[in-house]
């Protein structure tokens, strides 16, 4: 059994605070196919609750992360333009190790965002 985990959390960067309430796809990518694993959404403190994978979930591939921002942000009554600059947001990423964790943090405001592989 792999004792990796896939993990995420989101934060609002042109309010200073975790973005509550963001909707976050996973997707697994597989030549020209995707498969939606799982539709979640962030807690208050901009986190899953549990992970999106962990143990034999956590098998090689390619997968996508993809943050519903403009969503986010329309709900949240943030002045956008039509359509938003920002609306889905996906990261596509390379799964090489089951064994370990993988935390994918995304940094947003309503033109902008960034992301790393965090711990």
């Amino acid at each position: 059994m792999a004792s990796g985990k896939l993990t995420t959390h989101v934060l609002d960067t042109s309010l200073g605070r975790p973005a509550g309430g963001l909707h976050v796809d996973l997707v697994r990518i597989e030549g020209a196919d995707r498969s939606l694993i799982k539709s979640v959404a962030t807690n208050d403190d901009g986190r899953i609750d549990s992970p999106l994978l962990d143990g034999d979930d956590m098998v090689r591939g390619t997968y996508e992360l993809v943050f519903h921002v403009g969503h986010y942000l329309k709900i949240r009554n943030v002045d956008l333009t039509d359509p938003p600059f920002l609306d889905a947001v996906p990261i596509r990423f390379g799964l090489s190790d089951p064994d370990s964790h993988y935390h994918i943090p995304l940094l947003v405001s309503p033109y902008g965002y960034s992301t790393y592989r965090g711990s």
